[in-house]
C-alpha cells in the first residue's frame, strides 16, 4: 500500500491485520497447528511439533525475500516451507506433512479473514452504538424526507438513523455468518490426504481446532463458497457505510446544512478556501466503501477452479480478497470516526420543514380525500393545486381551501392540521421503537 495514500485508505485496525507481515504469520500458525495436529495422531513426535511450532515466529522471516523466492514456484508457501524446515533444525523433516501449499495458504487465508473481520465486528458494534443514540435521542426530530434527492414528506431524524441502524445491523449479522464458515484447509495433494492415511480426518479436526477454524466437511480445494461468502458481506458491510456516508455528506452540504463533522484541528479544511469544514471522515467513508464492489467481483469471477487444483483462479484471489478485507475495514473505520464527530442540528432541521410549508403534507390531504373522491381523483385535484401554488397562484394552504375538489371536503381549519408536519410522520416513532429494540437484543448477545 503506498505510504502517500494509506492513512486514507487504509485505516484503522484492520490494516495491519492484512499486512504482509499478518499474511507471514498466519501461514506459520497454519505450520504449527498442522504440526501439533500430526503429533496428536502419533504421526510425529511432541518433540518434533513443538520444534516446528518454536520456528514458526515470524520474526525470523523477510517477506520480501519469500516474495522474490515466491516467483519460481507460482506461491509463497514453496520457500517457506523450505525456509521453516532449515530453522526447524532436526524437527525439519516432518514440516508440511501431508500438506500441500494451497492447504497452508488457504487456512492461512482463512485466519487473516478472521482476523480482520474482528476488528470490523468491533467498529460495526461501535457505530451501531452511536447511531442507536442518535435514533433515540432525536425520536421526534422533525426532518424533510428526501426522495431521489428532492423533499418528500416529513419524517424524523429518529427514523432516518435507525434506518442506518438496521443497515448496520445486518452487516454485522452477514459477516458473523460468513465468518462462522471460515473452515481450515487441509486435503493434500488432490484433497485426499492420502498420505496420511486412515489419520486424515483427526488430523483434520485437530488442526482446525487448534486454530478456532470450523471443520469443513471435506477439503474445498476449488470449492470456493465460503470465500464468495465472505465477499458478499463485505460488500454489504461496504454498502451500508456507503449509504450512511453518502446521506452524511449530503445533509452537511451548506444549503441543507442539517448536520456537520466537527473532527480534531485541521480536520475537512481545504487548500484554497479558508471557509470550508468538510465531513472528511464521511468523505473517506464512501471513497473506500466504493472500491468494494469491484474487488466483490473479482473473487466471485475467481470460483471457476478447475479439476482438484485451479490454474490461475485460486492464485487470483489472494491479493482482490486482501485489498477488499483493507477496503471495507478502513471504510467501517472512517464511518466511526465520521459518527463520532457528527453534530445534529434540530434547528436547521425544523427550518428547512418550515421552508417547504405545506408542500411536505400534501400526501395526508391527498390520502383523506380519496375516501370522497377515490385515489386518482384526490391525487390529481391536489397536484394541480401544487402546481398553481407554485406558479403564484398563493399560498398552498389557500390553493386548496379555495378548489373546488377540495375545498368542498375540508374547511381552511381542517387543511391545517391535515397539513401540520408534526401529525404527518405514521408510524416512524414506532419504527424507532422497533430498530432500537433489535439493537438491544444484538448487543445483549455480544
Amino acid at each position: 500500500m503506498s505510504e502517500l495514500f494509506a492513512a486514507l485508505q487504509a485505516a484503522g485496525r484492520v490494516r495491519e491485520e492484512v499486512s504482509d507481515r499478518a499474511w507471514l504469520q498466519a501461514m506459520l500458525d497454519a505450520e504449527a497447528a498442522l504440526a501439533h495436529a500430526l503429533s496428536d495422531a502419533g504421526r510425529i513426535d511432541r518433540s518434533e511439533a513443538d520444534g516446528i511450532a518454536a520456528a514458526c515466529d515470524v520474526t525470523m522471516y523477510d517477506a520480501a525475500e519469500l516474495g522474490r523466492d515466491a516467483a519460481a514456484a507460482g506461491n509463497p508457501v514453496v520457500p517457506l516451507v523450505r525456509e521453516l524446515t532449515r530453522r526447524a533444525g532436526s524437527a525439519g523433516t516432518s514440516v508440511h506433512s501431508g500438506a500441500t501449499s494451497q492447504d497452508i495458504l488457504d487456512t492461512a487465508l482463512m485466519l487473516v479473514a478472521r482476523r480482520a473481520v474482528d476488528v470490523m465486528l468491533a467498529d460495526l458494534d461501535s457505530c451501531a452504538d452511536v447511531v442507536a443514540g442518535l435514533a433515540a435521542e432525536h425520536v421526534d426530530t422533525l426532518q424533510a424526507g428526501r426522495t431521489l434527492l428532492q423533499q418528500a414528506a416529513p419524517t424524523t431524524f429518529g427514523l432516518t438513523a435507525a434506518v442506518w441502524l438496521s443497515g448496520l445491523l445486518a452487516a454485522g449479522d452477514a459477516l458473523r455468518e460468513a465468518r462462522g464458515r471460515l473452515a481450515v484447509q487441509l486435503g493434500g495433494a488432490v484433497g485426499t490426504l492420502a498420505s496420511l492415511g486412515d489419520d486424515g480426518p483427526r488430523v483434520l479436526a485437530t488442526m482446525a481446532r487448534r486454530l478456532e477454524l470450523a471443520e469443513p466437511v471435506l477439503p474445498w480445494h476449488t470449492e470456493r463458497s465460503r470465500l464468495a461468502a465472505l465477499a458478499a458481506a463485505l460488500g454489504q458491510a461496504a454498502g451500508t457505510v456507503a449509504m450512511i456516508g453518502r446521506t452524511i455528506t449530503l445533509l452537511a452540504q451548506t444549503e441543507v446544512a442539517e448536520v456537520r463533522e466537527e473532527g480534531p484541528p485541521g480536520s475537512g479544511g481545504s487548500s484554497t478556501l479558508p471557509n470550508k469544514c468538510n465531513p472528511v471522515a464521511a468523505v473517506l467513508a464512501v471513497a473506500c466503501a466504493r472500491q468494494a464492489p469491484g474487488l466483490v467481483a473479482t473473487v466471485l469471477a475467481c470460483m471457476d477452479h478447475d479439476h482438484q487444483r485451479a490454474g490461475g483462479a485460486w492464485h487470483a484471489e489472494w491479493q482482490p480478497v486482501t485489498e477488499l478485507l483493507k477496503a471495507t475495514g478502513s471504510a467501517v473505520c472512517w464511518l466511526g470516526a465520521s459518527l463520532h464527530r457528527l453534530r445534529v442540528r434540530p434547528d436547521r432541521m425544523l427550518s428547512n420543514v418550515q421552508a417547504a410549508g405545506a408542500l411536505l403534507t400534501t400526501e395526508r390531504v391527498a390520502t383523506e380525500l380519496t375516501a370522497v373522491v377515490g385515489r386518482l381523483a384526490a391525487h390529481d385535484a391536489v397536484a394541480d393545486c401544487v402546481r398553481r401554488a407554485r406558479a403564484g397562484a398563493g399560498e398552498l394552504p389557500d390553493v386548496l381551501a379555495e378548489d373546488p375538489v377540495v375545498g368542498a371536503t375540508f374547511d381552511r381549519s381542517q387543511l391545517t392540521d391535515l397539513l401540520d408536519p408534526a401529525r404527518n410522520l405514521g408510524s416512524a416513532r414506532e419504527f424507532v421503537r422497533r430498530a432500537l429494540a433489535e439493537h438491544h437484543v444484538r448487543k445483549d448477545r455480544r
